[in-house]
């Protein structure tokens, strides 16, 4: 049997974008399990949420943008560090890049390991790879909660902590007048979840217990569809939640066992392949899901940082 292509690198077809207006100056652009998008208009000035890979991937989205309204970008906010999330910023021109504080440190702890291993990972993102100035920096930090008043009777934007996840530094965009929320990757609706610097147990439990403990009426995850209604966004988040306890069950069973971390990740594998394997990148994210898992249940408290040298040893260890 003919190994399986790298990561993300055979998946070469541009996916379909869609920008939705979710509310009256509320935006998402989705594009079929690739990273989402969105933007918050405020009285005089737009809220941007995430920024993609590259400055001309960006570029894109912000001329779709445009099409709706004209004003300024003050405040880009991005949700963790992930290069496919920040390295698009200089495309935006804000006046403020906001950020946990968290995110911060992880930019200047693993930013450039994390910029090589992700472009490696899914090269059709990096979209004109040579566009991007330099790692993106935050200009503005905050622990665990801030607000923007959008101005008039827009009302205001919260951005909040909820505790660890997908990274040590994920935060969420939330319109409480409009029931609105953008999850980042802390909640990913029908596509599969990337692990590989999340706290598994953590995101499971508390950091969940709070996403879904704002009854957003509409929400925006990392990747996939936009959530509609009370049923779709609780149907997305338990989604979620099932995917790290099915990892969290099996990883933990083959690693009390005495197991080895090839076997965790064949029986991981199996476990989920009937729900989430037709999901997008569940065969990409899953080798190192597993084993950021195991290191876990190893008694590794932080991620060990993802290197494009140590993204190939993994892939070839644990994939047929």
């Amino acid at each position: 049997m003919a190994a399986k292509p790298f990561a993300s690198s055979a998946d070469t077809e541009a996916k379909e974008q869609t920008l939705e207006v979710l509310a009256d100056g509320v935006y998402a652009l989705t594009a079929e399990g690739d990273p989402n998008v969105g933007a918050i208009e405020g009285e005089d000035f737009v809220v941007a949420f995430e920024a993609l890979a590259t400055p001309t991937a960006a570029g894109e989205w912000l001329a779709k943008l445009r099409e709706h309204t004209d004003k300024p970008i003050r405040y880009l906010v991005l949700s963790h560090y992930h290069a496919v999330r920040v390295l698009g910023a200089s495309a935006f021109d804000a006046t403020v890049i906001l950020t946990h504080e968290k995110t911060h440190e992880l930019i200047r702890e693993r930013g450039k390991e994390d910029w090589a291993s992700e472009f490696g990972r899914m090269p059709r993102l990096a979209k004109d790879a040579d566009s991007v100035p330099g790692l993106t920096w935050p200009t503005q930090t905050f622990a665990d909660r801030t607000t923007i008043d959008l101005g008039g009777d827009r009302g205001e934007l919260v951005l909040e902590y909820f505790g660890r996840g997908h990274t040590e530094g994920d935060i969420v965009a939330w319109l409480p007048k409009q029931k609105i929320l953008f999850a980042g990757d802390l909640v990913e609706a029908q596509a599969a979840l990337y692990t590989g610097d999340a706290f598994h147990r953590d995101w499971a439990g508390a950091t969940l217990d709070s996403v879904k403990a704002l009854e957003a009426e509409m929400l925006v995850g990392g990747r996939g569809a936009v959530s509609r209604g009370r049923a779709e966004v609780d149907a997305a988040i338990e989604q979620t939640r099932n995917f790290l306890d099915v990892m969290i069950r099996e990883v933990g069973a083959v690693h009390e066992r005495g197991g080895t971390l090839k076997e965790a990740f064949t029986a991981t594998h199996a476990a989920l392949v009937d729900d989430y394997g037709h999901w997008p990148i569940f065969e990409h994210c899953l080798p190192f899901d597993v084993s950021r898992l195991w290191d876990e249940f190893s008694g590794i408290e932080r991620p060990v940082i993802w290197t494009a040298e140590r993204d190939r040893e993994v892939w070839d260890q644990l994939q047929d």
